[in-house]
């Protein structure tokens, strides 16, 4: 199996080459995109990672995409402040994420694409790199990149591990097949850090050495509220001068929820004609579609990329399309009831920390397969509302607008979640520090 997957990997490259080099040109990313996916890093990376002493060898964090780049935040500040002379370089898989990393990870010696799981690609990308440590963020298990870290000596950590119900049971549906396959591969990793007793309950059971597997909590509870950005304050502005009642805010909304979203909005605005729907789709290539939703319904929508800040906002817009990345997380501060997407879907949901933050109780749908852990928290504590079709959610808002008082209690229960659930970064920078130190340090051969 493990030979046949290499082999299978090597020959779509042949497909992959063309398919990055055409959406590259297509989306006009910079050539070093497609030049970080097949391992050559840029200059500058070389340069600071050749320069780094073999004591303070750089430390690699890779982040899937936005949710991961958000859980890697405490742990690249904590790293930082423990190992000031050590490079940490952070890579991504999507756009998005590289995007907000940007914009967050000011600690971070440089960015760059994590490498197609390509034998070829890998190494090349270690070898420039010369890593002590890697870890990964959650659960991204790429066999190549797993074998040929090992091979090369260097340790990798699976920080703030999880295993999906869903992903459970395809494992278990496929394990005559691949189980002894990811046995194999999980035998590589030098430490799993889990979320919960659960999921590494189930690392377990897909091969991960038990004594290699530690419950550390989710990182997620350490992320901190961002600062108020210029935007955030001249729409808060702009709201109080129009009197403008209720604010929505519905985030991370993925393809095919925005109907339902439109749905529960129309119920809202049939009494509150004066509202304002914030509207944030989750990946950029929905922003044309949500918008063209919002004008198919008849409503009148402002695009973030259109506003200038010098002038006011259109006193007629119903909605307020987020058409850009990393500035959800504060404008929840200033809703009177929110949705989080992801979960009227079959997708799996996103995190509902984000409105906890501000005592905004999350309102979210079915399917939070990503955070059951979580939902089930604020589910026990009333400090969230689970809801099954875009017109319970219409109702649900409906009734948060009108209550204060349940609104203001299930808020507070929130933030309370939030506040009593912290402290898995501490533990796990405790752990990382003790591998670091214990000499275990790869050559990177």
């Amino acid at each position: 199996m493990a030979l046949l997957y290499r082999i299978l990997t090597a020959a779509s490259v042949l497909i992959l080459a063309p398919y990055y080099a055409w959406r590259g040109w297509r989306r006009r990313e910079p050539r070093q995109t497609l030049r970080d996916r097949f391992g050559f890093l840029s200059p500058q990376i070389l340069e600071r990672a050749n320069a780094a002493s073999r004591e303070n060898r750089p430390v690699w964090i890779h982040a899937v995409s936005v949710g991961e780049v958000l859980a890697a935040q405490p742990l690249l500040e904590g790293l930082r402040a423990r190992f000031p002379a050590r490079p940490l370089y952070v890579s991504t898989t999507t756009e998005t994420g590289q995007r907000l990393a940007r914009e967050r990870f000011s600690a971070a010696a440089d960015l760059f694409y994590f490498p197609l799981d390509w034998t070829t690609s890998v190494r090349r990308a270690l070898r420039s790199l010369r890593p002590a440590l890697i870890i990964i963020m959650e659960t991204e298990i790429w066999p190549n990149f797993l074998r040929v870290a090992h091979e090369a000596g260097v340790a990798v950590i699976f920080a703030n591990a999880r295993i999906s119900e869903r992903s459970m049971a395809r494992f278990e549906r496929w394990k005559f097949l691949v189980g002894d396959f990811f046995e194999r591969i999980l035998q590589w990793p030098a430490l799993f850090l889990a979320q919960t007793s659960e999921d590494a309950a189930r690392l377990a059971s897909m091969g991960a050495p038990e004594e290699r597997v530690e419950v550390t909590g989710n990182l997620k509870y350490d992320s901190e509220p961002p600062p108020a950005t210029p935007f955030l304050e001249w729409l808060a502005g702009q709201i109080k001068n129009q009197e403008r009642w209720p604010v929505l805010v519905a985030g991370s909304v993925v393809a095919e929820e925005e109907s339902h979203v439109l749905a529960a909005w129309d119920l809202v605005q049939r009494q509150w004609r004066h509202s304002l729907l914030i509207l944030a789709p989750r990946k950029p290539d929905r922003f044309d579609a949500a918008a063209a939703l919002c004008h198919e319904g008849g409503w009148n929508v402002v695009r973030r990329s259109q506003i200038n800040l010098s002038l006011p906002l259109d006193d007629q817009a119903d909605i307020l399309l987020l058409d850009s990345i990393g500035e959800l997380a504060g404008l929840y501060s200033i809703a009177e009831a929110v949705f989080v997407g992801g979960s009227l879907v079959r997708s799996g949901g996103h995190n509902i920390l984000e409105p906890a933050w501000y005592s905004k109780p999350p309102v979210f749908g079915p399917s939070m397969e990503n955070f059951q852990e979580m939902a089930g928290r604020f589910l026990s504590a009333r400090a969230g509302i689970q809801v099954d079709s875009g017109p319970m959610l219409g109702r649900v808002w409906i009734q948060l607008i009108e209550d204060a008082a349940t609104r203001q209690r299930a808020g507070e229960a929130a933030k309370k979640i939030y506040l009593q659930n912290r402290g898995a970064a501490l533990r796990s920078l405790d752990r990382i520090a003790a591998l670091l130190a214990s000499g275990d340090e790869g050559e990177c051969r």
